[in-house]
């Protein structure tokens, strides 16, 4: 009789496989090359390998997952929360937990071996500094008898005499401070007043600390930028994986998890709203600071992150019309999102553009003024959802496809996040067929002599996002896969590269050895599966088809100036995505990277206040697509699915890429197919 087999499921890293009932969790996850820490060697002494069990139903997954899925606490976990720190709410340790049943498995960032490199940092950036919170500091009159005046009315004067500022209103729960700072600093005080009407902030004597910060929400990464509101200089930048992950990796499946759970909206708004405050708390302590000292926030999302981080169901934005509840500016004190920061601190979130056009595109657009370009501009983040503004002084049209998370190294066999160890850079030759790689973490690559030394304290893992799109388009080029996208299993009597694998092949990019550390615990060669390159053929479609449908509304049918913004677009090589028709053809030199452009649009919005009336004008006259309703996406769609494309010729990238000879495959005995000579 056969063993029952249990399905489990491992966020952030996507990572999934099915084994038998009794399985210790920490042995499934290293199986699957699942990166938790343990040092102990599964003994329950040291507590690194620690979890979490999603509780509901995933219908992506198709799990219902629960914690009484997994085996009851054990006298080993009990044991271990008497003589170290107890174990969180919910928490269990993975060396001595047993698979059940289905389930779910969060493995949080302190339990993570390799932690997650976030790419993005703040750019360098001249902005007009124009800050909507300014600090003033006055002296108050002393009470006078002879002229009966509450203290707020004297320091209402104060401010008026010497600074100019008239008609202020003052938070009514600010009154309780007054008196208590004019005696603890003999009459004088540092104001903060919000675009000259508002005392939002005091303090007693000189306070000179005034920050403010820039956030980029997105669907798999967060990033803080805290900003001295005085200078307009970037102190402190701190990043995350956004936890709301282990709901699904990309937008659709948070609706869905909202749709299956009516408590799916709180609980993805508090985990939210909590990672943000980590974040205050984080910045803060970089400049030896305090969160009361964070006046502002200006924060950039996705349409659904902006409505999850409102507390609004997205619901309404998972199928047609995908009609948003607003898509205004929101200027509201940061307090009543419960975001910590000082009491009277002040939160403004840009304007979405459209249902699936989020606040992170109006950023972008902030950034880089389309509106502004003599040129033909495409821009573009590359997500989990791909947003695509195209325009110039004259038109700007945008409009988003679904991309999915295969460009984040999720739904890869051997993908993983940006983290040590993962390969990043790839370049495959011809003739041989063999590779060599780059990893984060070093700088050296696999065929030089100090690589295995350098890289032995994290080995080579998997590949990230980068490095799948430079395996692919290196496969393409040495003749591995064909236009269509499929594996030539004719190499693998020329190459032990190219294996057979089922019904199709895969091509081993890495081989353990068996004397490596990391190896010996991993076993399995990191390849590229036919499934692989089937997802990022799927996902780059996708985004082509959508670039199609904008350069067809305008008009056009070449791009002058390409700008690929976003952590995902800052560390792709541009002409690998060329090769694979992730973008369409136009000079090299005129493609470039944007950086984090979504959060230099937020850091601007800080700064400069009257930006913030610029984006809110301009999004109102982009024309929006929306791509699941055009007739031509489909053709579009399949067309792209070609490397690099079916019809579009590229004659700017062969004039600097030689084109691989066409293949044709017919079908092989058994099944597989080969190549026609």
């Amino acid at each position: 009789m056969t063993e029952k087999q249990v399905k489990v499921v491992f966020t952030p890293s996507g990572r999934r496989g099915s084994f038998p009932v009794h399985t210790p969790l920490l042995d499934a996850a290293r199986s699957l090359g699942v990166d938790i820490d343990s040092v102990c060697g599964g003994r329950g002494l040291c507590g690194r390998c620690q979890i979490t069990c999603a509780e509901g139903a995933f219908p992506k997954h198709q799990i219902h997952s629960a914690n009484s899925h997994l085996s009851p606490l054990s006298e080993t976990e009990k044991s271990y929360s008497q003589r170290k720190k107890s174990l969180a709410s919910g928490r269990r340790l993975s060396c001595h937990t047993l698979l059940l049943d289905d389930c779910v498995i969060d493995v949080p960032p302190e339990s993570q071996v390799h932690r997650q490199v976030v790419r993005k940092d703040a750019e360098h950036r001249d902005i007009e500094l124009d800050a909507a919170t300014r600090l003033y500091f006055v002296e108050v009159p002393e009470p006078d008898m002879e002229v009966p005046k509450g203290d707020l009315q004297h320091l209402l004067e104060a401010l008026e005499a010497e600074w100019g500022l008239t008609g202020l209103i003052c938070d009514t729960l600010l009154l309780r401070s007054i008196q208590p700072a004019l005696k603890k600093s003999g009459r004088s005080l540092t104001v903060a007043v919000y675009k000259n009407s508002s005392i939002i902030a005091l303090w007693p004597g000189v306070h000179l600390s005034a920050y403010g910060v820039a956030v980029d929400v997105g669907s798999t990464t967060v990033a803080a930028h805290l900003c001295d509101l005085s200078s307009g200089e970037v102190l402190a930048s701190a990043s995350m994986m956004n936890p709301q992950i282990r709901f699904g990796e990309d937008l659709m499946s948070r609706v869905s998890y909202v749709m299956m759970h009516p408590e799916g909206v709180t609980e993805m708004t508090t985990i939210i709203r909590d990672a943000l405050n980590s974040l205050f708390v984080d910045v803060a302590k970089q400049v030896k600071g305090s969160v009361e000292d964070i006046l502002e926030i200006t924060l950039v999302a996705n349409p659904i992150m902006h409505h999850l981080l409102l507390g609004i169901d997205p619901v309404e934005l998972g199928g047609a019309p995908f009609a948003l509840t607003t898509d205004s500016a929101i200027e509201v004190p940061a307090r009543e999102l419960d975001l910590q920061i000082n009491y009277g601190g002040r939160l403004y979130v840009l304007p979405c553009i459209a249902g699936h056009v989020g606040a992170d595109t109006a950023g972008v657009i902030l950034s880089e003024e389309p509106q502004n370009q003599d040129k033909m501009t495409l821009l573009v983040d590359v997500g989990t959802n791909a947003e695509i503004v195209l325009g110039d002084k004259n038109r700007l049209l945008a409009c988003s496809s679904p991309t999915g998370p295969a460009f984040e190294g999720a739904q890869i066999s051997s993908g993983q996040r940006a983290a040590a160890g993962a390969i990043e850079r790839v370049r495959i030759d011809a003739q041989s067929l063999e590779p060599r790689f780059r990893v984060i973490g070093s700088e050296l690559w696999s065929d030089e002599t100090d690589f295995s030394a350098q890289t032995a304290k994290f080995g080579v893992t998997g590949i990230c996002g980068s490095g799948i799109i430079e395996v692919v388009a290196e496969m393409f080029l040495a003749g591995i896969i064909t236009v269509d996208g499929v594996i030539d299993g004719a190499l693998a009597s020329r190459s032990k590269r190219v294996v057979a694998d089922g019904r199709t092949f895969s091509y081993v990019l890495y081989q353990p050895d068996v004397t490596d550390i990391l190896g010996a615990e991993r076993k399995a060669p990191i390849t590229v599966t036919q499934n692989d390159v089937r997802q990022i053929q799927l996902a780059k479609a996708a985004l082509y088809a959508g670039v199609k449908l904008l350069m067809d509304k305008i008009g056009i049918e070449r791009i002058d100036r390409i700008r690929l913004a976003g952590a995902f677009g800052s560390h792709i090589n541009v002409k690998h995505a060329m090769v694979l028709g992730l973008i369409p053809d136009c000079a090299l030199d005129q493609v470039s990277s944007a950086g984090n452009a979504a959060g230099t649009g937020a850091r601007i919005a800080l700064l400069n206040t009257k930006s913030r009336n610029t984006i809110e004008s301009l999004v109102t006259n982009i024309e929006k697509i929306e791509t699941a309703m055009e007739p031509k996406f489909q053709q579009y769609f399949v067309d792209a699915m070609a490397f690099p494309n079916k019809t579009d010729p590229f004659p700017n990238l062969f004039s600097v890429v030689e084109k691989p000879a066409e293949k044709v495959l017919m079908e092989a005995p058994g099944g597989r197919k080969r190549r026609r000579k």
